[in-house]
């Protein structure tokens, strides 16, 4: 919600009439949306009245209190409208000079015959564009991020594990944040953490291939142990599909923010000497 927030400050025009959303299941558009644009009324259910009944495809029957802006899931709405319906009903809001987002954008396209006016993907990075008649297309943002999500959510799977194994260990507070095929845990002061034992901890449990399932909206279920979360879909289902983890076994000393970085990679192997030469591209 916080990153939805800074692309509205950013990158959101106030003439953007559709914004295409596109990202695969559970990757974190609906909390995104609403980080962009808080209190919009959003229909995510496969509830066949809630979709019928969805202020988009009535918009001429509300009058002088229609929204000004409207919220589309594509894939749940096709279900019982067609696309050709959905498209017109986009067209004739944004005729009315109002703003639609639609999700899963790239489902719409082809019938829509129009690319959205900011095309916002989510996979391990969010990307965040304004097309021209060139590009890129919706079929190109989809291909990057629907392949690249495993990453992330390898890389939230193993950052709990991190948590899980130093959850008895007194430690100062942390700020997260991402970097490249993996996460960064930014301490105010220096933590008295063994690196390298905690990294082998986490690597028995990735070989031990524990189930990791929601456990409600705020919390998820490594094996037996349940454990807070904010982001409780975004995982693997299960500690062995984690590849190639790697625990960098030294802290980074920011010295503009005063912190102290821990940093983890997934999905590629790297020597101790690379990998210490890739994370110099770090964001806190």
């Amino acid at each position: 919600m916080e990153l939805g927030r800074k692309i509205t400050q950013m990158y959101l025009n106030p003439f953007d009439k559709i914004i295409g959303i596109i990202g695969a299941k559970d990757s974190g558009k609906s909390m995104l949306i609403k980080g962009m644009f808080p209190g919009i009324q959003m229909v995510e259910s496969d509830d066949e009245f809630d979709i019928l009944n969805m202020p988009l495809l009535n918009a001429e029957d509300v009058g002088f209190y229609t929204p000004r802006t409207f919220h589309v899931d594509v894939r749940s709405a096709r279900k019982y409208v067609s696309l050709e319906e959905i498209a017109k009903a986009v067209h004739n809001v944004i005729g009315m000079n109002k703003r639609v987002i639609v999700e899963h954008f790239e489902i719409l396209y082809p019938v829509l015959k129009r690319n959205a006016d900011l095309l916002i993907g989510i996979g391990e990075e969010v990307i965040v564009t304004r097309p021209s008649l060139f590009g890129p297309l919706p079929d190109n943002i989809a291909n990057v991020v629907f392949d690249s999500l495993i990453y992330r959510k390898m890389t939230h799977s193993a950052e709990e594990l991190f948590g899980y194994c130093v959850k008895d260990i007194d430690r100062p507070k942390c700020i997260r944040s991402d970097i490249k095929h993996g996460f960064m845990l930014n301490y105010t002061e220096k933590p008295s953490f063994d690196l390298a034992e905690i990294e082998e901890k986490i690597l028995d449990l990735i070989h031990q291939d524990l189930p990791i399932k929601p456990y409600d909206e705020e919390h998820i279920q490594i094996g037996d142990y349940v454990m807070d979360c904010t982001a409780p879909l975004l995982h693997v289902e299960s500690t062995g599909q984690i590849e190639d983890f790697s625990l960098v076994k030294e802290y980074y000393y920011e010295p503009k923010f005063h912190l102290y970085a821990v940093a983890g990679t997934v999905g590629h192997k790297h020597e101790e000497t690379e990998k210490n030469e890739e994370l110099n591209n770090i964001e806190i």
